[in-house]
Order: structure tokens, then sequence, then C-alpha cells
């Protein structure tokens, strides 16, 4: 699995470009905090303490409710960051592995499970953009049978967390992983789709010809209104093994870790996808 584009050859400007639809995934593909949302087994493995859970639950509960500003999810990377201190790596990912159906399943949104479908269908790569770690991120994307994951990296030494960040995948950064990664492998832009829910993503959604808003906060949704973007409501959680009609276009997620965990259908759907998948 390759972990940094730059390895690989440049995209030969000859060929037909291929386009892309980004996802952002908390709150857009899953209804809560991808990282958070393991804070229980974490502590069933050992990993953190009753009270880190209770306060990882809280943020969790601002996270869900809309509250967290950008302050806030500063606080909450940091806290995140720092409990991992130490965390053996393969513990980490033995423990999302092997609980990842159970917890995600049941959180997937139905309509996000149909537009993923839908794109690969018509050609396009899935690419998963988020600021939660890649332990967390890719597994979940091999899943959804996304292409590409761009996802924040926590550094390791010694098979262990450092308590550092390597890459911090959020807000402006996500634009500059997407815009890198489509110099690569050559996506047109103008052509290509991004998803998310939150402000913070605006660029994500600005480097591309084919933005929308999904269950946006206040400021998101003043922003595409402004700018006639459209708004989708997704409101139905399912179960992933029963929503997945459409094999993966791999067999395993070809993950890049484009820079650099633990980072902190409704009727308006139902009405805007043929405009989503138009193009």
């Amino acid at each position: 699995m390759d972990h940094d584009p730059r390895a690989q050859a440049p995209y030969d400007e000859r060929m037909t470009r291929p386009t892309a639809a980004f996802f952002d995934l908390d709150k857009t593909i899953i209804a809560k905090s991808s990282t958070l949302a393991f804070s229980r087994e974490f502590q069933a493995g050992g990993l953190i303490s009753r009270r880190a859970m209770l306060r990882s639950a809280y943020a969790q509960f601002v996270f869900f409710t809309g509250g967290a500003d950008h302050d806030q999810m500063d606080k909450m990377r940091q806290f995140m960051s720092q409990l991992c201190a130490g965390w053996d790596v393969a513990t980490v990912r033995e423990i999302v592995h092997e609980t990842l159906n159970n917890i995600v399943e049941p959180l997937v949104f139905d309509e996000a499970v149909t537009l993923i479908e839908e794109h690969r269908l018509a050609g396009r790569d899935i690419v998963i953009v988020s600021a939660s770690g890649t332990e967390v991120v890719e597994p979940i994307g091999e899943l959804l049978g996304a292409d590409r994951v761009i996802a924040t990296r926590m550094e390791i030494v010694d098979g262990k967390y450092t308590g550092n960040i390597d890459y911090y995948a959020y807000a402006q950064e996500k634009a500059r992983a997407i815009e890198h990664l489509a110099a690569t492998v050559g996506y047109d832009l103008a052509e290509s789709y991004a998803y998310s829910d939150s402000v913070t993503d605006v660029h994500m959604l600005e480097v591309v010809g084919h933005p929308f808003a999904v269950n946006p906060d206040k400021e998101l949704r003043r922003i595409a209104t402004a700018n006639d973007w459209p708004i989708l409501a997704f409101v139905r959680p399912v179960a992933l093994r029963r929503r997945l009609l459409v094999p993966a276009a791999k067999p395993t997620l070809a993950a890049l870790a484009v820079g650099g965990a633990m980072a902190a259908g409704g009727v308006m759907w139902a009405s805007r996808r043929k405009r989503a998948l138009g193009a």
C-alpha cells in the first residue's frame, strides 16, 4: 500500500483526464466522529481510562450536536493526540479491524452509500478526505470500496505513537492535499465532486466544479446558499453490508495518505440527486 503520492509517476497529460468524488467522512458518510466512536473499544483494550473515555464521549456529543467551533475542535485534536501517546500501533489497528463492522455499519448514511455507488458506476474514483487518523479512515475506506484516502497521520517511533502529529488533514490542508493528488493522478477537478458538512471544509468544496453541502452547519449553509451550492440532507443510517450492491472498483483500498490521531433520504437529497450526478 503506497502512502506517498509523490512516489508515483507524474500524470501524462496526453491521457484522458479522470474525475473523482471527494467525501468528508464524519457527519457526511457516517453520523458521528469516526475516531471518537471507538472510545469504548479503546478502553476495553486497555488503551484509555474511564475518565478519558467519558471526556471523549463529551467531545463526541459536542461534535454530533454541531456545537464544536474551530477552537474546540483544535482542543479535541490536542486531547486525542496526547491521549494516544505510548499506544501500541498494532494494538490500535487490531481493535479497529475487530470492531469496525459493529461500530461503523449502523452509522453509515444510506444516501451517502447510494452516491458512492452512483459515482463509481459513472467511472469516478472515490476519495475519502478526513481529519481522523489513517488507522481509522483506511479500514472504513476499504469497507466502502474507496480508491484512496486522505487522512491525518500520527508520528510513530518503535511501533508506538509519540503523541505528535506528522500531518493534520484539516481545513485548508484538505484542499491542498486534493490539489496535490489531482496533479499526481491527473484528476480534472472542474469535473469532480466534493461533499462535506462543515464550514472548515469550504476550501475543499471550492477546489472542485461540483461542491455539495451535506447536513451543513450554520455557516456552511450560509456559504452554500450564497454560492448556489446544492444542500443535501442525509438522514437514514443503515447497515453497510446490506447496502453495498456494487462491488468495489478494487479488491482492497489503494490508500494514499497524501500528507500527512486521531482528530477530532431527505426530501432535499431526493430532489437534488439528478443535479448531483448530472455532469
